[in-house]
């Protein structure tokens, strides 16, 4: 890492983000204006996802963002679990209003709803719905795109016949989950199930991805949750069977957001800035023209050629043509993260080549014209490869195993702040109690990430009792 990286994490993450253009500050606290660049970074995740959840029959729809507060009130864990974030709409056209409506936290409420006049048969099962929209949790500590009040989602909501049909499609978003994040946005992930305590409100059981910083934070990168009969008994979610008796449809919800768009810059990001795996970068390549190449017209026609072949190849490229430096222009799209930069010049002309400079490695690469356009997908492709094997090498060095008490954890956190190190992820035994998760807390500011499908090593005793352990945890401090 950079030393601004090591010295404050969050102000190199502000400085990067900016630098790269991808935001600004909203006159309304705690919310942000996405900027071309950055939005479509969350362009590229949406396309990326839509692909998938139309793959498994799911469809796209929309509700409203305006929620009746009674709604809330038929789940009562559910309005528990948001309460303290809600904003409320109690005014409008100048008249107090009958009854409060809330900017939607999540859907679950207006959908469930919707579901009990849509749903009337097992022939309407499962039903299979997700939404883009944006939602509203009134943050009291807000981050650019990992923690705002205001932040843009999919929410997944279906319906099921049965426990068993309702639990595989749980499992099945989690693994799409994992699948894209590892494979488009190059962060690996760590699956397991979300303790009582970090349920989803109202939830039976929720599943997460947790994703490693470069400083060693974990991110919540997404959500699945089996809900049970629970909501469909708040809104009257009931069905005929095949049994021709009225019985409660089984439900669940997930969901992803803006946040991994924070993740990929605090994975991927280095001392330059913003680095940006190709299948997500707003511009995979950006061809520079140096030297003193508007004297030489055929110099800028060679390069729009070589945008339009790029194009037609469905490579995102533009040219900079800007009267800016060369040296200024580098540092620019470095600062960018665009992942290939592309330089051309009188030299490069007449030795029909050009120089290509990947973002994540030193030095530049000289390419035959003749062969640049089929190099340039298997560059991307070995370089997204490499962003993702150099995570998962930071995060392995960030895992660690061998803590088995509450001092041992104290004293390893101590330690690693006093070397300017984080302390990353911490495997523990933990007895299942939220008393004993509290005071790991309290006492460390850890707090537990998920239980894993499949631990590195299966911890006998509770790190805070050393009684024995009825699971095995994955700690860490949480942006």
């Amino acid at each position: 890492m950079s030393n601004l990286q090591k010295e404050d994490f969050s102000a190199w993450y502000i400085q990067t983000i900016k630098q790269a253009d991808l935001m600004d500050y909203s006159p309304v606290r705690g919310c942000m204006i996405f900027k071309p660049d950055g939005y479509e970074i969350w362009e590229h995740i949406q396309e990326a996802f839509n692909q998938r959840f139309k793959e498994e029959g799911i469809r796209n729809a929309y509700f409203p963002m305006l929620i009746p507060e009674s709604f809330f009130t038929k789940e009562k864990d559910h309005i528990e679990g948001f309460s303290p974030e809600l904003p409320w709409v109690t005014e409008a056209a100048g008249e107090k209003l009958e009854e409060r409506l809330a900017l939607r936290p999540t859907s679950e409420t207006m959908i469930g709803t919707a579901f009990s006049d849509w749903i009337n048969s097992y022939r309407d099962l499962p039903y299979e719905i997700n939404q883009w929209a944006n939602v509203f949790r009134w943050e009291k500590k807000t981050l650019p795109f990992l923690r705002t009040s205001e932040f843009l989602w999919q929410e997944g909501h279906t319906a099921h016949e049965n426990e068993e049909s309702a639990r595989t499609r749980t499992m099945r978003m989690l693994q799409i989950y994992k699948e894209v994040i590892e494979d488009v946005l190059a962060i690996p992930v760590y699956e397991g199930q979300k303790t009582p305590s970090e349920r989803f409100a109202g939830a039976v059981d929720t599943y997460s991805v947790e994703a490693m910083m470069k400083d060693g934070k974990a991110v919540q990168a997404g959500t699945s949750h089996y809900m049970g009969t629970k909501f469909a008994e708040a809104f009257d979610i009931k069905y005929l069977n095949r049994e021709n008796e009225h019985v409660h449809a089984h439900t669940t919800s997930w969901g992803v957001s803006t946040r991994l768009i924070g993740a990929t810059i605090m994975v991927h990001g280095d001392e330059q800035g913003l680095v940006l795996p190709p299948k997500v970068a707003a511009k995979q390549v950006v061809l520079v023209p140096v030297g003193p190449w508007k004297k030489n017209p055929a110099i800028l026609e060679r390069l729009e050629e070589l945008l339009q072949e790029l194009k037609a190849n469905g490579i995102r490229a533009m040219i900079d043509d800007s009267d800016n430096s060369p040296g200024f222009k580098f540092n620019e799209w470095e600062l960018r993260g665009v992942p290939m930069r592309i330089e051309f010049g009188p030299r490069d002309l007449e030795n029909n080549h050009v120089m290509v400079k990947m973002r994540d490695k030193d030095g530049k690469e000289a390419i035959s014209l003749n062969e640049i356009v089929s190099h340039i997908p298997t560059a991307l492709d070995h370089m997204q490869a490499r962003l993702l094997e150099s995570a998962r090498e930071n995060r392995k060095q960030h895992e660690y195993t061998h803590i088995n008490t509450l001092e041992e954890l104290k004293q390893h956190i101590e330690e690693k702040r006093a070397a300017g190190e984080t302390p990353g992820f911490v495997l523990a035994g933990w007895d299942g109690t939220e008393e004993t998760e509290a005071k790991i807390k309290e006492e460390t500011g850890f707090t537990t990430r998920n239980i894993p499908f499949e631990p590195a090593t299966k911890k006998e005793t509770c790190i805070v009792t050393g009684k024995p352990a009825t699971t095995t945890v994955w700690l860490a401090r949480a942006y």
